[in-house]
């Protein structure tokens, strides 16, 4: 009940927060800045990169994609829009798994293994740190050339998004363990009632569904003593490697709650789902939305970028893996 609580309560705020033109308004001033195409394509980037450590990888993929679409294509640029929304896709992956919120396995497996927010970031960190050096060597496929700013600046709503940033502060201290679940959820589910009723229809409630069926689904699994006792030993020593594998075909979530039920070693499973969200199209199913959003754009190539997907895609997988896994 907890982690469907600190689920529904951030998705709840993270919505609120878009709709107060928060994220939007923050890549316009930021894209203001840029002296060139690179530092541009960089911006978009980056901006998924960092966002989606507290908005989750969904939420800043189909916040920055769009955005990243638009300006490129009202810039004349559309020939570095498919590898700047592969590099997107990447960055919001990447990026989200340094925080206990940057997406659903990180805040299940936090809760569930009840870890230390400090050993947390030790296993996550040095991963991450990895990834921002890569994404930046990557940058430089993108010639400089010359950009000048023309847009204007999008509306934000100040009321509306100081109570979103004050409801989301609820919610970090509720997920590390300063205020009682119990609290955010009554003082966010109020808000809601009172001033933002349209927030209930924001509510990704499928992938709540989803975590009930998967909690039923490995509770009743770890009632099977020759079932668990297998599937012990099987994972011993593996489970990063494991938990990344399996992330191919059934996505890194499910993959962190099925495992979860199988092992102890809640630090390889959080390294394992998060490096295992590279790869298909489905480990993560964030890349599935920029892929969505980017075919739907006016010229889309989308062979060249599935193939571009693929290849940075499982390089760093298996550069990841290989660094990381062991340690886990």
């Amino acid at each position: 009940f907890r982690v469907l609580a600190l689920l529904f309560c951030l998705m709840a705020v993270v919505a609120a927060l878009q709709r107060a033109g928060v994220f939007v308004h923050l890549a316009q001033r930021l894209a203001a800045r840029a002296q060139s195409v690179r530092a541009l394509c960089a911006v978009l980037v980056f901006l998924c990169f960092f966002t989606s450590m507290l908005i989750t990888n969904d939420v800043a993929l189909l916040t920055f994609v769009p955005f990243a679409i638009l300006l490129l294509s009202a810039a004349g640029l559309k020939k570095h829009l498919c590898y700047t929304v592969v590099l997107q896709t990447l960055a919001a992956n990447l990026g989200s798994m340094a925080t206990p919120v940057g997406n659903p396995q990180n805040l299940y497996l936090f809760s569930r293994y009840s870890m230390k927010i400090g050993a947390f970031f030790a296993a996550v960190l040095p991963v991450t740190a990895v990834s921002a050096v890569i994404l930046a060597l990557l940058l430089p496929a993108i010639p400089r050339g010359s950009f000048t700013w023309r847009g204007g600046g999008a509306p934000l709503k100040k009321k509306e998004a100081a109570a979103a940033f004050l409801l989301l502060a609820v919610c970090l201290a509720a997920v590390l363990h300063w205020l009682p679940w119990q609290a955010m959820l009554a003082a966010v589910a109020l808000w809601m009632l009172i001033w933002q009723r349209p927030l209930w229809k924001e509510i990704d409630y499928g992938l709540l569904a989803t975590f009930v069926c998967f909690f039923i689904f490995v509770g009743n699994l770890g009632a099977m003593e020759g079932v668990r006792r297998h599937m012990g030993a099987l994972l011993q020593g593996r489970e990063a490697v494991a938990a990344a594998l399996l992330s191919q075909g059934m996505s890194n979530v499910p993959a962190a709650v099925l495992l979860s039920g199988f092992t102890e070693n809640g630090r390889a499973l959080l390294l394992g789902t998060n490096i295992g969200g590279l790869g298909t199209p489905v480990a993560s199913l964030a890349s599935l939305i920029s892929m969505k959003l980017y075919g739907k754009s006016e010229g889309a190539e989308k062979r060249r970028f599935l193939g571009l997907f693929s290849l940075l895609n499982f390089s760093l997988l298996a550069l990841l893996l290989l660094l990381f896994a062991r340690n886990g």
